[in-house]
């Protein structure tokens, strides 16, 4: 599947309840780019389900609308995925783009059920010094979120992406239609929030931008962006969990 569409990032968001930092050094950030309505996502979405389960990658799930036309209106999608990947796409000299996709650091990208290559990517960046080479950490301080990020090079943004831990659905209708599926780690919303210059840096986010009753977790990427700005290399990243179901 790869039709065309386009346009960088997204917009609006926050925190809520009982937030915690995940311990734990994450070998890298893997986005997938998913439908409900795409007969070729589920095993995708499966190789995804077992990377959330690792432990030791940052797993995002954004669901894109571009096959929603084929029967089914994916529940999970947005406009603003699909202009994500599309972003992707162009920061890779890229015309189009498919789906089961992952892209890797926002570095690479290839199919999304190849769970070996995906975390055979994550090491080669790594070896390669284009790992998550600049430390981040989060925790809340009473009323607020503090983040800390450390020094390093180049300039980068800060993103909030935040997303469900666990949504099950059941699509009646398309190529995937009676299939009851669970999605995990999908995307609700991304935001920029502050910047980064290379310099040790700290950010504090106030309760009233962060409070959000139904928010489960939030990935925080310190990722780059081209001159058009569209999302490209990430540098660092750290997951804060909310809410219920945790």
């Amino acid at each position: 599947m790869s039709p065309r569409f386009l346009i960088p990032l997204i917009a609006g968001v926050a925190l809520a309840g009982s937030l915690h930092a995940e311990d734990g050094k994450r070998r890298g950030v893997v986005e997938l780019f998913t439908s409900q309505g795409c007969s070729s996502c589920p095993p995708a979405d499966a190789a995804f389900r077992k990377l959330v389960n690792q432990g030791d990658v940052i797993a995002l799930a954004y669901h894109i609308d571009y096959w929603n036309y084929l029967g089914w209106a994916d529940t999970l999608s947005s406009k603003e995925n699909t202009e994500r990947q599309y972003g992707y796409a162009r920061t890779m000299g890229r015309s189009n783009v498919y789906t089961p996709q992952v892209i890797v650091n926002g570095r690479g990208h290839l199919a999304g059920a190849d769970l070996n290559g995906i975390n055979s990517r994550i090491d080669s960046y790594s070896s390669e010094g284009n790992g998550l080479t600049v430390p981040i950490s989060a925790a809340m301080r009473g009323d607020e979120l503090e983040i800390n990020i450390g020094a390093g090079q180049g300039k980068a943004n800060v993103v909030m992406v935040y997303f469900d831990k666990e949504k099950t659905i059941n699509v009646e209708k398309g190529e995937n239609s009676g299939k009851k599926i669970s999605y995990l780690h999908s995307v609700t919303n991304v935001e920029t929030v502050g910047m980064w210059d290379g310099k040790a840096t700290s950010l504090t986010l106030p309760a009233s931008v962060l409070q959000r009753p139904q928010l489960e977790g939030c990935a925080i990427l310190l990722q780059t962006a081209t001159a058009d700005g569209d999302p490209a290399a990430i540098l660092g990243a750290t997951v804060v969990m909310a809410g219920k179901n945790i």
